[in-house]
């Protein structure tokens, strides 16, 4: 998809399937069957809700469809305290508080037909139920931009709104403020993709439209997005893939909702054609993914339908926040986004650090692949799969991860890119909390505990197209470990080489090796269930190194690399010396601290 009628043939061919399944007074849609952790008229409504992010900005940018008649319709009902439909009023906390905020931005829209399609009595029914968001609490994380998102829409209406529920809810989020555009989703939480679609997508739409009141703010915010976007390009790789990791993954695309805000508000960073590139290369590839479901319908998971991904908050109808990434809609045709020749990506390096989220990320280009490293998030929430989500060593764009099925054997532990410990019962214990990370231009450093009185410390250390991880670990009893490479599908597999100290697996869709450095454990396989790895449904085979530790201290030291195509890097220039805790790498020595 190139133009721009491409894309609003696309998103209205999406309403189209989803309005299907409206409620008779057209204020919910039931898009399935499975359950969130709030109840299923709310799960409607934001079924309803989040298909505007698609079609607020069609209707903003010219497009007419006659579905916005259904939606007119529920919008009105939804509203009135009258109507048996009634979306209802909030409390603290509350999902309704989320899906509102797509309503701000269908009143700020210029060109959008909300307001003005209103009579008297319906906006002040609109008024009053948007207005709830202001006097209720909500969590202390990307949440509060919500509520600032409403009264921004009654602003841009000339509707009365409040500027120190503003103040309130922005000066909150600034707290969590770390430094070179970044951010983390609330105090000491992660730092994902929310940083991307939620910190900054909102924040670039505040800037846009509050100029007039609130000039400084938005100048801060605008140079914080040029900032961030310097890092966050490095998720995507040539041809538009981005690297899975972190929770939320079901919203897909909405990966790119940052870029597509970045060209809605002409934000002077990178070339129109450059934004435009990147935003269409993720979108067709996504559009090769068979998440989809024949009746149309986004499925709950990522690249395929996969509930063991979905967290506690996913409704049927959540995947459609991807319609985010829709903002560039409401540009005119004759905009430079929409004028401009798509462009590859800019020259970036192998090898960037970015300090402020305790993470590396290793490109290779010409292999289309993208990685990152990762330490130091991890939150008590415990969202499902927690650990595989934010603790692993690495996270790739072609090879994705596992998901744990049960820690009760290697099979279902998830053990790819994650050093798994057992005191001599399958049961397996990695990374959760770091109990301290350090990052330098070298490594990334950090210490945990798989039980209290068993002490590991890693280093992660970027090697061109590959990685070193490096273990110091003390232990007061024997314990069996295993670690893992990348994951391949097994189906796809075509050739297994084992050595003494290592192992590499060969696929059609691309190759994983693990060597042990120190020649000290034994290379293994392990094929996980079906549905474990996010971006491929058949069983996942993953190399390993496995030994038993007895009581005392060790160092274990490994190379880990993974290709879609060939392996254009190796081991046999690096040498680990425990003694002198020094690692030689191509000729050149790194302290190990």
């Amino acid at each position: 998809m190139r133009t721009k009628d491409d894309y609003c043939e696309r998103v209205k061919t999406w309403l189209t399937a989803a309005t299907a399944g409206f409620s008779p007074g057209r204020t919910q849609i039931k898009m399935g069957e499975t359950s969130a952790q709030y109840s299923a008229s709310i799960a409607g409504m934001e079924g309803f809700s989040r298909l505007l992010w698609g079609l607020f900005p069609l209707l903003s940018g010219g497009t007419t469809t006659p579905l916005w008649a259904d939606f007119l319709e529920g919008i009105r009902h939804g509203t009135d305290p009258q109507h048996h439909e009634y979306w209802g009023d909030l409390e603290d906390n509350d999902q309704r508080c989320v899906e509102m905020a797509v309503f701000g931005l269908g009143l700020a829209l210029p060109g959008s037909p909300l307001w003005g399609a209103l009579t008297a009595k319906e906006q002040d029914h609109l008024v009053r139920w948007l207005r709830q968001s202001a006097t209720i609490n909500v969590p202390d994380n990307n949440w509060h931009f919500f509520p600032v998102l409403i009264q921004v829409g009654l602003k841009c209406v000339g509707a009365d709104y409040d500027m120190m529920v503003i103040n309130q809810h922005l000066d909150a989020a600034e707290a969590f403020y770390l430094g070179n555009g970044w951010y983390s989703d609330g105090k000491d939480k992660p730092r994902d993709y929310y940083i991307a679609s939620g910190f900054h997508f909102y924040g670039l739409l505040y800037s846009h439209f509050m100029q007039d009141v609130d000039p400084q703010r938005c100048m801060r915010y605008r140079q914080r997005a040029r900032q961030f976007a310097q890092d966050y390009i490095y998720y995507f790789t040539p041809t538009g893939a981005a690297i899975p990791f972190g929770r939320s993954l079901t919203y897909r695309f909405v990966q790119v909702a940052f870029w597509s805000a970045v060209a809605f508000t002409g934000l002077d960073v990178f070339t129109p054609g450059i934004i435009k590139g990147l935003i269409t290369r993720h979108l067709d590839d996504w559009l090769t993914r068979p998440f989809i479901m024949r009746d149309g319908l986004f499925s709950i998971g990522y690249h395929y339908p996969n509930l063991v991904m979905a967290e506690d908050y996913n409704s049927p109808g959540s995947p459609y926040w991807a319609l985010k990434a829709m903002l560039i809609l409401a540009l005119p045709d004759n905009s430079e986004f929409w004028q401009a020749e798509c462009e590859p990506l800019p020259a970036l390096a192998s090898i960037h650090c970015i300090a402020e989220a305790g993470q590396f990320i290793i490109r290779s280009d010409r292999d289309n692949h993208a990685f990152l490293l990762m330490s130091g998030q991890f939150d008590r929430n415990n969202f499902v799969n927690f650990e595989q989500k934010y603790s692993k060593f690495a996270y790739s764009s072609h090879f994705g991860f596992t998901l744990e099925r049960g820690r009760y054997g290697l099979r279902h532990a998830a053990c790819d890119s994650m050093l798994l410990f057992s005191a001599g019962d399958d049961y397996y214990r990695g990374r959760r909390e770091c109990d301290e990370v350090a990052i330098t231009p070298d490594y990334l450093r950090c210490d945990w505990r798989p039980w209290a009185d068993v002490r590991v410390t890693t280093w992660l250390i970027p090697a061109a197209a590959a990685h070193i991880r490096l273990h110091h670990i003390s232990t007061p009893r024997a314990l069996d470990c295993c670690e893992g490479g990348f994951a391949v599908d097994h189906h796809a597999l075509t050739d297994s080489l084992s050595e003494s100290n290592g192992l590499t697996l060969r696929a059609s869709s691309g190759i994983s090796q693990i060597v042990d450095l120190l020649n000290r454990r034994q290379p293994s396989t392990v094929l996980t269930p079906p549905g474990s790895n996010i971006l491929f449904a058949p069983p996942a085979m993953i190399p390993c190194l496995q030994t038993t530790l007895n009581a005392g201290s060790h160092w274990l030291a490994t190379w880990v690399a993974a290709t879609p195509g060939h392996l254009q890097t190796t081991c046999e220039a690096v040498y680990f010396d425990s003694e002198q805790r020094q690692l030689h790498v191509n000729g050149r020595t790194i302290e190990i601290n």
